[in-house]
């Protein structure tokens, strides 16, 4: 598994605001790192997973959502 043409592949998903693909991927890869006993991987991919989370926040949350997320 080659995990950095992986974590490129999953930004071209992103960034084509494909959100749902990127995050089965990186869920995958993520499980397949665990498989392997790949820590860094695991590691990277709760990384990459993150900012899909962090990118659909500021893409769709409203103003009250992400006001409550700064004083967190």
């Amino acid at each position: 598994m080659d995990n950095e043409s992986d974590v490129d592949r999953v930004g071209q998903f992103v960034r084509g605001g494909n959100y749902h693909a990127a995050l089965n991927i990186a869920l995958s890869c993520l499980n397949e790192c665990r498989k392997n006993e790949d820590q860094e991987g695991v590691d990277t991919f709760l990384g990459v997973i993150g900012g899909i989370a962090d990118t659909l926040t500021l893409e769709f949350g409203s103003s009250a959502y992400l006001g409550r997320r700064k004083g967190s």
